[in-house]
């Protein structure tokens, strides 16, 4: 008997960071054929304008998706085999005031994003919101599995891990990005090596790195490459390599957010200029692309992202191994707690998904990743109870807040940014 056809449910669609690399892997996969696609945004300028993409995609792919598109969560949510979350709130526009508010203070960090004051209230908007689609979820159906691209990563996974029943995984391409890194040091093609990462969000670690065809350890490669290659490229990340002997992802900055001396990598924060660029060049391709004007061949390839990878392995019990996903640790990092999040490598087929048990890391990072466990696990606890207290806390606990007296005026001023959005959510 087949089965019926898949829903899935794609909220935050308007993303255009991540809602055509969404659409390139959904038309470009035979299996999504036949299946529903709802679309969800609460912004209806840009729903309309991914709507229409995605018709056009569908049009030239000939995979006969059915498309459709709500404001509506709830309406969309009911019957969903899969649903994948993209949201961000005021993301440029509050963002700013995450990096410029605590750097006012004298707090010196990278992107204010996964790590330091910034993680803290992008998780403490965002996680109501999540809470409130998985809720919703448990009603409509409570057997679809979540999939997240929203950041901060780790605090929005351990939320939905420790207070929902939902299934739930969060996916990243941070390992593609450090194993695209590595090529251009070792003068091979990315696809040449594979590597076992583990770790957590914009923080794993390669603890192998090897030739994908014969299984040779590249870690002495590296190393000689390390001691000739222009000294400019991502000169923080080869640092931490040469004092913990494994190499990290997935650049300077990102690694950066999580360190008290990150700054090193460089503290003028996100291109929010540039990303406002990019927006309207993205906007205006689509609307080329929906008109005829552009050549959709381009786009109907695969992305590199492994949602839809994921998607059909479980639905269509097509054993996959997916190199890097965020899950709840619970003994996969033996040597970490077991209530956080972590990124590892995981298994996906028609019975779930299933992570790989690195065992122990190396004692050296494991005391560094360690330094993390309380500001994630208490970031969660103040974004699901809205409580300025913890928030507190979890600041005094981070290594990027440098004064106890810029902790909490720091957290005055954005606290009243983003109260708004600040709520119990249990």
């Amino acid at each position: 008997m087949s089965k019926e056809p898949m829903k899935l449910v794609f909220i935050g669609a308007g993303s255009m960071s991540f809602g055509i690399p969404m659409f390139r892997d959904i038309f470009v996969n035979p299996m999504m054929a036949g299946s529903t696609l709802a679309l969800v945004d609460i912004d209806p300028e840009n729903l309309d304008r991914m709507t229409r993409l995605a018709h056009r995609m569908n049009e030239v792919s000939g995979l006969g998706l059915k498309v459709v598109a709500s404001a509506d969560r709830r309406s969309a949510l009911r019957g969903a085999h899969f649903v994948v979350s993209s949201i961000a709130i005021e993301r440029c526009e509050l963002w700013k005031k995450d990096f410029l508010i605590p750097k006012r203070y004298g707090v010196r960090h990278c992107l204010g994003e996964n790590g330091g004051p910034g993680a803290l209230f992008f998780g403490m908007r965002t996680i109501p919101v999540v809470m409130d689609i998985v809720r919703d979820m448990e009603e409509l159906c409570p057997e679809a599995y979540f999939l997240n691209f929203s950041n901060p990563e780790t605090r929005i996974v351990l939320a939905v891990s420790k207070y929902s029943k939902i299934k739930c995984i969060g996916l990243c391409h941070g390992v593609f990005m450090t194993l695209n890194d590595l090529a251009k040091m070792l003068n091979r093609a990315p696809d040449s090596m594979k590597a076992l990462a583990a770790g957590m969000n914009h923080f794993q670690w390669l603890i192998k790195l090897q030739d994908a065809r014969t299984g040779k350890n590249l870690y002495p490669e590296l190393a000689e490459a390390d001691r000739t290659f222009d000294p400019a490229f991502e000169p923080y990340t080869r640092r931490m390599y040469r004092a913990f002997g494994l190499w990290p992802t997935c650049s300077d900055t990102h690694l950066g957010e999580y360190q008290a001396y990150g700054y090193e990598a460089g503290e003028q924060g996100y291109d929010f200029d540039g990303d406002a660029r990019d927006r309207v060049q993205t906007a205006n391709d689509i609307e080329r692309a929906v008109r005829g004007e552009a050549n959709l061949a381009e786009w109907l390839t695969p992305s590199g992202e492994k949602a839809v990878e994921v998607i059909t392995s479980l639905y269509f019990d097509q054993p996959k191994i997916i190199p890097s996903a965020i899950v709840y640790n619970d003994g996969a990092i033996s040597n970490l707690p077991g209530d956080i999040a972590v990124e590892v490598p995981v298994a996906a087929d028609g019975t779930g998904i299933h992570k790989f048990h690195i065992g122990e890391v190396p004692l050296a990072v494991k005391n560094l990743m360690n330094l993390q466990v309380g500001p994630q696990q208490l970031a969660v606890e103040a974004a699901v109870r809205g409580s300025k207290e913890i928030a507190l806390q979890a600041l005094l606990c981070d290594p990027v807040t440098n004064s106890c007296r810029a902790a909490m005026a720091l957290l005055d001023e954005l606290w009243e940014a983003n109260k708004e959005y600040i709520r119990y959510c249990l």
